[in-house]
């Protein structure tokens, strides 16, 4: 029977479950991803499930978020981290190595394999012909210990691509026309399968830019054929021997289907605040603007800096613009000097900064108050840059040169010289020494974590009760995304290793008030909350669901919810609901009072809870929970479901 190759990729590695769409599957993980901005909870999680040593192929843990070095936070982290390397059997990739998606498609990823990640852009490995998928840190730590990785079984989708690409088009301009024709929520439940002659003018680090941005589509993944283009990427890396050829078949076909021409692509940009927000670049040229920034785990090929360099040698940026150049990688950075670009780089103004996320992040170079900033990121949400009502928006590398010579938006198209044509080191100068391996012992227990004061264990939570009665604290619109629930940036990641610190800053953004309010009631049985659709997009950081149940969420009921945060709810022991009539949303206010009976029968036995608010209005939400994800939700959450597990089994 013909298959596509994402159900080639599922089929290979299914343990449990059917392959039909909605139902729950369970899947054999070959490797994992970890930075450090979610992989110190993993670490604690690891301990806290008491694990020797990762049950994974390969397993590996960057530092590329949390890079400033304001005070002791970091640093100890970054030890505590390379410690838990050592402890748990992880690789190691140091501070400065560069950004974790990139790196891992340099020196570890391999067609046909799995991964899972603590970062939803984990799903950039899809560009080798892998199978990778963005999750919750605590899922990650799972499958770290052996057990399979759950999700429901996507819809595939297959997107045909035609034509080759104009010039002054890239790889950002084919995903931001995704995201223009299907908005934010339309990979939702979905892998995106790539397939078509248009693949071969996509090279491997092109497609790396379409499968990373598959995040802001909701997809669960991206997949694109290992092909001649893969094949020579791994030949430049040296791991040629790591080359299986992989596709669809033939007759392969999909659930649904799209076709792009990419011939037909022009210039986009996606405006404020949103990936989904996109135009035409024709549309808004001519706005002033105060940064443009190359770089990030979106645009990290050397081809992406490069064209950049091409576009400003001899020139100089305009004096009112921040250039900011974000190397991606060791490796790339290299290139870029053995290849003269950075030489032309710095002499046209820019700013040279370390391989690592900084600025996607929040980590520096926030803009200015109410200026546009014009980034090779991959994703805008509002106040995510660091600066609280930012203006950022979403642009090729050739966009963001143009744009920065000009210092409005510009259309590349429209500079006074040919599109330069960039060639690809054909082999590239690799330093496997960079990376610190796992140590080869038969005793892990001579190894010790090593805990600076800012690091404290993940707090135990109770089981689920059978009488819920809460007041509802938020009532948010539609598209909330992570960075809006729990804030990313210099300020609020140093305390992603001690939970009670970071709990301080959720919801910020919304209601100020809220964790005050939170904490007064939170030892009378905690708060409920509402929310709109796509609840939770965007970043897989679990201290998003787990700030929120430290201060004593236990239900969150929404029109819909994002994969990853609504799974992450389930794994911290909050109820996530969606309101089977969404008009009911619009009929409940904030500060309502929330009341459920025979709560744990409902969660056991029936697909919907029933809710009791003190206006005199009952409603009817649907869980959606698998028995499994019933039975940890029970249990007052993952961990706690992962310990009795363990102790049954020993």
């Amino acid at each position: 029977m013909s298959a596509n190759l994402a159900q080639k990729l599922i089929h290979s590695h299914l343990v449990e479950g059917e392959m039909e769409p909605g139902q729950e599957i369970g899947l054999k993980i070959d490797q994992t991803l970890t930075q450090d901005a979610t992989g110190t909870l993993v670490m604690l999680e690891l301990e806290a499930m008491q694990l020797d040593h990762v049950h994974t192929e390969v397993s590996v843990q960057y530092v590329d978020h949390n890079l400033l070095q304001e005070d002791f936070k970091n640093p100890d982290d970054h030890l505590f981290l390379q410690s838990a390397c050592e402890c748990f059997g992880l690789w190691f990739s140091r501070p400065g190595n560069g950004v974790s998606h990139p790196l891992h498609q340099e020196h570890f990823g391999i067609p046909g394999k799995t991964l899972v990640g603590s970062d939803s852009h984990s799903c950039s490995a899809g560009a080798l012909g892998m199978l990778a998928i963005g999750a919750g840190g605590l899922e990650v730590a799972m499958a770290m210990a052996g057990f399979p990785f759950y999700l429901k079984m996507p819809e595939i989708w297959g997107i045909k691509l035609t034509g080759s690409l104009p010039d002054w088009v890239s790889a950002k301009d084919v995903i931001l026309e995704m995201l223009r024709r299907h908005d934010v929520k339309g990979g939702v439940n979905r892998i995106i399968e790539y397939h078509g002659p248009g693949l071969k003018e996509l090279s491997a680090m092109d497609r790396h830019v379409i499968a990373n941005m598959g995040a802001e589509l909701g997809a669960t993944a991206t997949v694109f054929p290992a092909d001649e283009e893969v094949q020579r990427f791994l030949r430049a890396q040296g791991r040629e021997e790591d080359f299986t050829e992989l596709a669809a078949d033939a007759d392969a076909n999909y659930d649904l289907e799209d076709e792009i021409d990419l011939s037909t692509l022009e210039p986009l940009i996606a405006l404020p605040s949103s990936p989904g927000n996109v135009h035409k670049l024709s549309e808004v040229a001519g706005e002033p603007i105060y940064q443009a920034y190359v770089g990030s785990s979106a645009n990290p090929g050397y081809r992406d800096f490069a064209m950049a360099a091409e576009i400003v040698k001899g020139r100089h940026v305009h004096p009112r613009v921040s250039f900011d150049i974000n190397p991606s990688s060791r490796q790339i950075l290299m290139s870029l000097v053995n290849q003269g670009a950075l030489g032309a780089l710095i002499q046209s103004g820019a700013r040279i900064h370390q391989a690592g996320c900084n600025g996607c992040i929040g980590m520096g170079q926030a803009p200015a108050t109410d200026k546009l900033s014009l980034r090779t990121v991959p994703r805008n949400f509002p106040g995510r840059s660091g600066t609280r009502e930012d203006k950022v928006c979403l642009v090729s590398p050739e966009t963001a040169a143009a744009s920065a010579l000009s210092g409005c938006i510009t259309d590349p198209r429209t500079l006074e010289m040919p599109c330069p044509r960039i060639t690809v080191p054909e082999v590239v100068t690799t330093r496997e020494d960079l990376f610190q391996p796992p140590p080869e012992t038969d005793d892990p227990t001579q190894f010790e974590l090593r805990k600076g004061p800012n690091i404290k264990s993940i707090p135990d939570f109770e089981a689920l009760p059978d009488e819920l009665e809460v007041p509802v604290l938020l009532k948010m619109q539609d598209n909330i995304s992570t960075d809006e629930i729990l804030p990313a940036g210099a300020r609020v990641l140093p305390y992603r290793s001690n939970i009670p610190a970071i709990s301080q800053f959720a919801f910020e953004q919304i209601d100020p008030n809220y964790t005050d309010h939170a904490l007064d009631i939170r030892e009378a049985g905690g708060h409920a909350i509402l929310a709109g659709e796509n609840y939770g997009q965007g970043s897989s950081r679990e201290h998003a669901a787990l700030a929120p149940r430290y201060l004593g969420l236990r239900v969150a009921i929404a029109k819909s919810f994002a994969r990853i945060h609504w799974q992450n709810l389930v794994n911290f022991g909050v109820l996530p609901l969606t309101f089977e009539n969404p008009e009911d949303y619009e009929e409940l206010d904030q500060d309502v009072l929330l009341h459920i009976e025979s709560l744990r029968h409902q969660v056991a036995e029936l697909p919907t809870v029933e809710v009791q608010f003190n206006t005199h209005k009952t409603i009817t939400a649907r869980h959606g929970l698998s028995e499994r994800q019933r039975e940890i939700l029970l249990a007052g959450g993952l961990i706690n479901w992962a310990r009795s597990t363990r102790q049954k089994q020993a």
